[in-house]
């Protein structure tokens, strides 16, 4: 079993990254092996939109023209047996990085090349919130209407608050259990 844990956060010892941390240790636990990436610290461009009318290869091929790391993390989701993307929620919404990575995603997954190994792919989504926390429930809809529009099998998603992450932690350790054991069955 692997696993690839996508974090939009920079920050390897803050919030989100203990929360993915969390679940990738109950995965762990169950044999699972984990892939983690920061997507703040990959060189990965935002969508060009490449043509007048706003497309280019990936919609017409399923692939993106842009020479960057994207395309070896699509590579690292499609070997995999699951994936999680954990987020800070800013703004109510996904952090820049993983926006900028989703939104390319999104349209490659346009043509069934690009969806190929991508759609039905079992998918734990984590939204972090800072501050008072109520945007998480904005950012779990907007991640949930992009892994739909994918064909992503959305098994999960756990809405975290800075007042609840050490509340949260170890029912992230046991949903990192469940997907490695029971989520794939």
């Amino acid at each position: 079993m692997n696993i690839v844990v996508i974090l939009g956060s920079r920050n390897p010892q803050g919030q989100t990254a203990r929360a993915a941390a969390a679940l990738a240790n109950g995965a762990g636990a169950e044999g699972a092996i984990i892939d983690r990436f920061y997507l703040p610290e990959m060189a990965i461009e935002r969508c060009r939109q490449c043509n007048a009318d706003g497309w280019g290869d990936c919609r017409a091929e399923g692939q993106c023209v842009i020479q960057d790391e994207f395309a070896d993390l699509v590579g690292r989701i499609r070997a995999a047996d699951a994936v999680v993307f954990a987020t800070p929620v800013y703004f109510s919404d996904l952090s820049e990085s993983l926006r900028a990575f989703l939104d390319r995603l999104r349209r490659i997954g346009r043509h069934e090349a690009g969806k190929a190994g991508i759609a039905g792919k079992a998918t734990v989504c984590i939204c972090v919130a800072g501050g008072g926390g109520g945007g998480a429930p904005l950012c779990a809809g907007s991640f949930e209407s992009i892994s739909r529009n994918l064909g992503l099998n959305l098994v999960d998603t756990v809405l975290v608050r800075r007042q609840n992450l050490e509340m949260k932690l170890p029912l992230l350790h046991a949903t990192g259990q469940w997907l490695a054991t029971e989520a794939l069955q």
